[in-house]
């Protein structure tokens, strides 16, 4: 993983850690870790191992995805924006409207699978 990928997941933790008003120690103790590590995985001077990742990922209370930049940003607004509309919808749209989204996105992701190992 190159580098800036270990500082931006090291700038997830640490804004995870500082959101729930903890000290490195306090997360290292939390976690059984070495403080060492946690500093280290917070500058993104660590290859975190899964372990680690795990151990922090469930005592801060975050999505592993969250630690991860995604290959294109989503434009939030436009997230929202469905999301919005998603919710306006009664429940019974609100379920076609997963069920469509959910089928698109199979299908696209299948299709991107197919044209990257062709």
């Amino acid at each position: 993983m190159p580098e800036t990928k270990f500082r931006f997941l090291g700038s997830q933790i640490r804004t995870a850690r500082k959101r729930l008003n903890l000290s490195q120690q306090k997360l290292a103790d939390k976690t059984g870790l070495a403080i060492k590590t946690v500093q280290e995985t917070e500058k993104g001077k660590k290859n975190a191992t899964y372990d680690t990742l795990s151990r922090l990922v469930e005592c801060l209370g975050i999505s592993a995805d969250t630690l991860f930049p995604t290959k294109t940003p989503i434009d939030n607004e436009k997230l929202h924006n469905l999301i919005r509309k998603v919710q306006l919808c009664n429940e019974e749209n609100q379920e076609i409207l997963l069920n469509t989204i959910n089928f698109l996105a199979d299908q696209l992701l299948s299709e991107q699978e197919k044209n990257d190992s062709g």
